[in-house]
């Protein structure tokens, strides 16, 4: 799974200009499925993510993590995080989990950090989405999992 976590003052995500997730001070996360990705990727990634320490403690060092921070969770779902560019001007998204698979490890994403944090908001899968945010930091830290 290919995952880029942006740590945020605020996010939100809109389809049809209407909001479907926010979240206050947090982490806006977003996922793009690989084809060989099991379910076992989706616990993997919500202890990561509850466990990352790149909030700023009193000192000003990134040392705490989400629930230290009482911090909410936006999950979005972006196929083009696995775009090849490699080759001329137009990305290639072979890369990414076919929908069918891409959708299932996404819900099971969303289930298991919901199971495991009080504040978890999401985006829409496979909608045109505009996600607007005020990145913190900047802090912007891409991640690659495997299982």
């Amino acid at each position: 799974m290919i995952v880029l976590v942006q740590r945020v003052a605020q996010a939100r995500v809109e389809v049809d200009a209407v909001v479907v997730g926010a979240i206050g001070r947090g982490l806006l996360v977003f996922v793009c499925g690989e084809p060989d990705d099991e379910d076992a990727v989706v616990g993997k990634l919500v202890a990561k993510l509850l466990k990352l320490r790149i909030f700023g403690d009193a000192a000003g060092k990134m040392n705490l993590n989400l629930g230290e921070v009482g911090g909410g969770l936006l999950i979005v779902s972006q196929f083009t995080l696995a775009a090849d560019t490699s080759r001329g001007a137009r990305p290639g998204f072979s890369a990414a989990a076919p929908p069918d698979l891409a959708r299932r490890l996404y819900e099971l994403l969303l289930a298991a950090a919901r199971a495991a944090h009080p504040d978890v908001a999401s985006g829409e899968f496979a909608a045109d989405m505009q996600v607007h945010l005020v990145n913190d930091g900047p802090v912007t830290i891409p991640m690659r999992l495997r299982g």
